[in-house]
């Protein structure tokens, strides 16, 4: 068998790229070093016997002789030990390595060879990590926002010191536990259904949950969802939530309110026209008194002719029968019902409620004008609310005008399509009125501003609340040379607006 001698030895040392300095296992004092130390290091060959500790070491306390000493001891004792040190080269640069010191017996002596490479990269790699881990622990204590992992089978993975506080519940009650058993109604198939797996379509969702805390209270969440995997670590649907419950419970009192806002309004209304219904009722009321008080005459004169009593009487009924369909339109239209969208055209709404619109207009001489789609505008609505903004704004401006002169009298009510892709169905109410006050087309639709003197600024707020209910815009804006146009848009229905 070949054996390796001394300067086997030492040509093999020279060779290798790990940078080597050997010192003697006795005297510690260094004896050689490799070419990958020389070149580090910055020292020749010849200088490096001559050297000391001091000579190429940091002057730093934790690297003083005495440390260096008893490390290259242990070595020498026990055959290896490791230390990081920080060498000094010649030029002042320090180089903090991680150093390997093992005893190797040679034929001359036993030495100590120490293996050093620069660490200072992976240490200052380190130090940034924990520094990073320590930032994120103090944000997630203190996140308003919890987190959870839950595995593709249902199972809380991880949960963040914020989820524990949110949830009210403690770190082992939560791992590992089910999510649906968690949650109030079942969350694991929503999550199946929305988040994918699959890299390619992997996207964000939103969803709202309820969870029923320690104290039995229901508490609601929303939470930010999407598939993550980070390695071999942890892979699952995400979740980033936050307890939502008093938002929920503000958003339910808000609707309630708009809901009774909304029916307050279609009485409001009803206090408006109740002056123009009172004068359209008059009339058939008025004709069957007439009618009724002439066959009463007649019987009274004891004539009995059958045919003239028939016809007063058929011509009294005919009165009631008007009387009646007109009661019965004022009914339909404020009775307070659960109302629910539907399909309707735009246009349909606009001619039933053409008809108080048009009562209002006789009581002040003011002439109504229709321009209408030809094209049918269907929208997803609720009827009476969408018919509700349009009779506000139509008396709005028939009040507007009637005090003016005649040829300033005319309100006319438009239909059309607008929007980019023509798939917004848009009324417009023109007026010959004054126009709007400078910067007031801004501020008419905030509650309590009105622009007439007697006026509340409740119903062009609700026409605002209304329109943006329905997913709509709603705007004013002066005519020339006078007048002011007030106009929504709508979404038109999908099918619709792809034709």
């Amino acid at each position: 068998m070949y054996r390796f001698g001394q300067d086997d030895f030492f040509r093999m040392v020279e060779a290798l790229t790990l940078r080597v300095i050997l010192h003697d296992a006795e005297t510690k004092s260094i004896l050689w070093a490799n070419h990958a130390a020389r070149e580090t290091l910055g020292f020749t060959l010849e200088e490096f016997p001559a050297l000391k500790a001091p000579d190429m070491t940091s002057s730093a306390e934790k690297y003083r002789r005495e440390v260096g000493l008893q490390w290259l001891d242990e070595a020498a004792r026990t055959g290896q030990s490791v230390i990081e040190w920080c060498y000094r080269a010649k030029n002042g640069n320090e180089i903090l390595s991680e150093a390997i010191a093992t005893r190797v017996a040679l034929e001359a002596r036993d030495v100590l060879m120490v293996q050093f490479r620069d660490i200072s990269a992976e240490e200052a790699l380190k130090r940034e990590l924990r520094r990073s881990e320590s930032r994120l622990r103090a944000f997630m204590q203190d996140l308003a926002e919890g987190v959870l992992v839950v595995d593709r089978g249902g199972h809380v993975a991880y949960v963040s010191e914020s989820a524990c506080r949110i949830l009210g519940r403690v770190e082992g009650d939560l791992l590992g536990a089910g999510l649906d058993s968690l949650c109030e109604t079942p969350l694991l198939e929503v999550l199946r259904d929305h988040v994918a797996p699959d890299s390619a379509m992997r996207g964000a969702f939103s969803t709202r949950f309820q969870v029923r805390a320690a104290t039995g209270e229901l508490r609601w969440h929303q939470a930010a969802t999407r598939y993550v995997e980070i390695e071999d670590d942890i892979s699952g649907y995400l979740l980033l939530f936050r307890d939502v419950t008093a938002q929920v419970e503000a958003e339910a009192l808000e609707r309630e309110r708009e809901r009774e806002i909304e029916y307050l309004a279609r009485y409001n209304a009803m206090g408006e026209m109740a002056m123009t219904i009172a004068h359209e009722l008059s009339q058939p009321l008025a004709a069957t008194r007439n009618f009724i008080e002439g066959v009463s005459m007649r019987l009274a004169k004891n004539q009995a002719d059958p045919d003239s009593i028939r016809f007063g009487l058929e011509a009294a009924a005919r009165q009631v029968e008007h009387a009646s369909l007109i009661i019965k339109s004022i009914r339909e239209y404020v009775v307070k019902l659960e109302q629910a969208e539907a399909l309707v055209d735009l246009n349909d709404i606009v001619h039933d409620s053409a008809y108080f619109i048009s009562l209002k207009c006789e009581e002040a001489d003011v002439r109504l004008e229709l321009a209408l789609s030809p094209q049918a505008l269907p929208i997803s609505c609720e009827k009476v609310l969408i018919g509700q903004v349009i009779l506000n704004i139509a008396f709005n401006a028939i009040e507007e005008m009637a005090a003016l002169p005649p040829d300033r009298r005319t309100l006319r009510i438009e239909t059309c399509t607008t929007g980019d892709q023509g798939d917004k169905a848009m009324l417009i109410v023109h007026d010959l009125g004054r126009g709007l006050p400078q910067a007031a087309s801004q501020r008419i639709f905030d509650g309590f501003f009105s622009g007439k003197p007697a006026g509340n600024g409740i119903g062009l707020a609700l026409c605002k609340s209304i329109v943006s209910r329905h997913r709509g815009d709603i705007w004013a804006e002066n005519r020339a040379p006078f007048g002011t146009s007030f106009a929504f848009s709508v979404p038109l229905c999908a099918e619709q607006a792809a034709s």
